[in-house]
């Protein structure tokens, strides 16, 4: 579905990405890992458009799509949801949700992915009409994701969905998330949380200094000496 070959990406003369490849199959769950301020978030800016590529490809589908308008690339399929959400407070809950649809013109679709949305966090089906701005932390996550749905994407960039929030609420975001992947949905995930992220995905690729020094699948990363020093602060035979 989604092909990232020899990437290279930043903002100005700043570059940040050195020659990132990585791709994705249709209904797979992929993590991309890495510490702070190695280019993950500017990857998943540059697929979906928010940033032009310096170098290399971007194939979406069997399309380039690198240096598309982000505009574009959401109509195509793609869907960011940002570590900020970009959430408008000042708009009920399900105001919010039905903007994520407004490419959509057909009302039963619309409602048909509404209540899909609302199956999937029922809590927001409670507040439904409720101020976006008085959610808590936890709620506006699943806002944000649920408006992402909206759109019916073919696939979904997730960035830092567990930020901020305290530990049980974090367990509730990542298990709708293996959840919407299990209904079909394809995923590429960037998270901080590596031990939860390896244990929800099927593969995964780590990011440093804005390149992918290992990749493989997710229960073999959580086996990794490496992982486990680097990342999770054990060594791979602790325990």
């Amino acid at each position: 579905m989604l092909e990232v070959k020899d990437l290279q990406a930043g903002y100005g003369f700043l570059q940040i990405i050195w020659g990132a490849s990585l791709n994705i199959a249709e209904g797979e769950f992929v993590a991309l890992l890495g510490p702070n301020g190695a280019g993950k978030t500017t990857i998943l800016r540059t697929i979906s458009g928010i940033l032009k590529p310096k170098a290399g490809e971007v194939t979406f589908l069997g399309k380039l799509v690198g240096g598309f308008s982000s505009d574009r690339i959401s109509q195509m399929g793609i869907t960011f949801i940002t570590e900020e959400l970009n959430l408008f407070t000042g708009m009920t809950v399900k105001e919010n949700l039905l903007l994520g649809a407004f490419t959509i013109r057909d009302a039963k679709k619309i409602n048909s992915t509404l209540e899909s949305v609302f199956d999937l966090f029922p809590v927001l089906k409670v507040r439904q009409k409720q101020l976006a701005g008085t959610l808590s932390g936890g709620e506006r996550k699943m806002l944000g994701i649920g408006r992402g749905l909206m759109a019916n994407p073919k696939l979904l960039l997730v960035d830092e969905p567990s930020l901020g929030l305290a530990p049980k609420l974090v367990m509730s975001v990542f298990e709708a998330l293996k959840e919407l992947n299990h209904r079909g949905n394809t995923i590429l995930l960037v998270e901080q949380n590596v031990r939860m992220s390896l244990q929800i995905t099927h593969r995964g690729y780590v990011l440093e200094q804005g390149k992918i020094v290992m990749e493989g699948k997710s229960a073999d990363l959580l086996e990794s000496q490496y992982i486990n020093k680097a990342y999770l602060g054990v060594s791979a035979t602790a325990g």
